[in-house]
């Protein structure tokens, strides 16, 4: 089951799937709090309770049964923006590579469909190789690879039409 994520309680278990779901790759790649302080895996919650109160944002979890396993933010830059960000999507590590993943980016196009969006846009590290894959086997397109002074890796933006 997915839904919104709106109590305070629910934003607290997102952010321990957000941090449990990114420190495996954290680890791979060597990234900690000193090198990557932004990166998930590092994620406070009152850094999530910040984004929802203060950007135009729709956070969801994926639960199974009473466990919630998964997370997704889509983001809308603008009222009339028609491309929408996704952000954080997360799977538990003991979830993955069971369909998780896919449901939530599936209930991700919808929601962008209903909200007359045409386009969901996302921004990875790139050397995760396994994650990019994933995003093209789905159909995403990469747009460019950036670098920035502040982050230990590139960036690779991909965009998908829904």
């Amino acid at each position: 089951m997915i839904k919104e994520i709106s109590t305070l309680e629910e934003l607290k278990s997102s952010t321990n799937v957000i941090r449990k779901s990114f420190i495996t790759v954290a680890e791979e790649l060597g990234l900690t709090v000193q090198n990557c302080p932004t990166n998930p895996a590092f994620l406070d919650e009152s850094d999530l309770l910040n984004k929802k109160e203060n950007n135009n944002i729709s956070m969801y979890g994926l639960f199974d049964e009473c466990n919630q396993i998964g997370f997704m933010a889509l983001e809308r830059p603008s009222p009339d923006s028609t491309v929408f960000y996704l952000e954080r999507l997360a799977v538990l590590p003991e979830y993955r590579h069971k369909g998780y993943g896919r449901l939530l980016m599936d209930y991700a196009f919808e929601a962008v469909r209903k909200n007359s969006g045409e386009k969901i846009s996302i921004g990875i590290i790139n050397e995760n190789v396994r994650l990019k894959s994933w995003y093209v086997d789905y159909g995403f397109k990469e747009l460019e690879i950036k670098q920035y002074p502040h982050l230990p890796f590139d960036v690779c933006f991909l965009e998908k039409e829904v």
